[in-house]
């Protein structure tokens, strides 16, 4: 048991260094075409399938919503599929999302130029998910999982998003974009669409989404949402047991009236209340196929001050919620 506990307590913490790697490394360096490479190099090492799709992919594919956001970037945007098959064949895989805004400006919707440089972090859900792709994979464990990474950079420029635009998503619906700094459902929309080929057993998204949820929960804890409350439980019991808590926050459908748009299906801005739990209800819209968990990490993947860094979380939970399942 001791041996087994110190393999696992090893292999999670190589997993959380390479998430925090990521994260603390500056902007110009890690950019979307960076995050290919890493899942690319990851795959390599540890032997599973790695699908790059680029621009050209991803217009065929209909995801103009994530294509939207780094339309005015030099670094062309990416979404980096990992596949790793450890479980029996056929096995439906669990799929995990991550959040890889590389730098986010706010794009025309300019953020204040007060600790801008933090918002490098704003690629912490993708990070967590490449920690947690190789943590697994260092312990071999018997389950599928799959990583998808939408990598962007949001920046402004003559080709940029404005407020106002409506784009249509992956799955058809049409999104108005009120706010181009509400930047990261755009891109989560059509990664959560993308999984649905897989016949997922359970998609997990991992995303710095919203100050909001800063606000509500500080750096203590993740916010926690889902349309399945065992699926819920489970990433709650692992947040517990691993020290990398979260807390869950409601996901009513009362909440979905602030998304309401004239012109489009919805927009991207529910308004200044509750804007963690508009924001997931947002991401909702587009899982209704599957069970779903969204954790908000904004105010858990890194921290400020003088202790400038990333945290590398949740690369804790999420490998204990694929342990516990590869032990079930």
């Amino acid at each position: 048991e001791l041996k087994t506990a110190t393999r696992e307590g090893a292999a999670i913490a190589e997993g959380m260094a390479l998430a925090k790697d990521l994260g603390n490394l500056p902007p110009n360096v890690c950019n979307p075409g960076y995050l290919a490479e890493t899942g690319q190099a990851l795959g390599k090492e540890f032997g599973f399938e790695v699908d790059i799709l680029e621009r050209a992919d991803l217009e065929k594919l209909g995801m103009w919503s994530l294509l939207a956001v780094g339309r005015a970037s030099y670094s062309p945007c990416k979404l980096v599929v990992m596949h790793y098959r450890g479980g029996p064949a056929g096995a439906k895989p669990i799929v995990l999302v991550g959040k890889g805004v590389t730098f986010d400006t706010g794009g025309v919707s300019l953020k204040p130029a007060a600790l801008l440089d933090e918002m490098k972090y704003d690629m912490s859900g993708a990070g967590s998910v490449f920690g947690t792709l190789k943590t697994i994979a260092r312990l071999g464990l018997p389950i599928n999982v799959t990583g998808i990474v939408p990598a962007v950079e949001n920046m402004p420029g003559g080709n940029a998003a404005r407020p106002g635009d409506v784009v249509t998503s992956m799955s058809g619906q049409t999104i108005e974009i009120l706010n181009t700094d509400a930047e990261g459902r755009l891109i989560l929309c059509d990664a959560l669409t993308y999984a649905e080929r897989f016949d997922p057993a359970c998609v997990v998204d991992i995303a710095t989404l919203t100050g909001a949820c800063v606000v509500a929960l500080g750096a203590h804890a993740s916010g926690l949402f889902a349309n399945d409350e065992p699926l819920a439980a489970e990433l709650l019991k692992s947040g517990g047991d691993s020290g990398d808590r979260a807390w869950q926050l409601p996901l009513w459908d009362d909440y979905q009236v602030q998304l309401k748009s004239n012109f489009a299906d919805m927009s991207n801005l529910g308004g200044p209340a509750a804007g963690s739990v508009t924001a997931a209800c947002f991401l909702a819209r587009f899982t209704k196929t599957f069970k779903w968990a969204h954790l908000d990490v904004a105010g858990t993947a890194s921290v400020g001050g003088d202790a400038k860094g990333s945290t590398g979380r949740p690369v804790p939970l999420l490998s204990e919620f694929l342990l516990a399942r590869s032990r079930a």
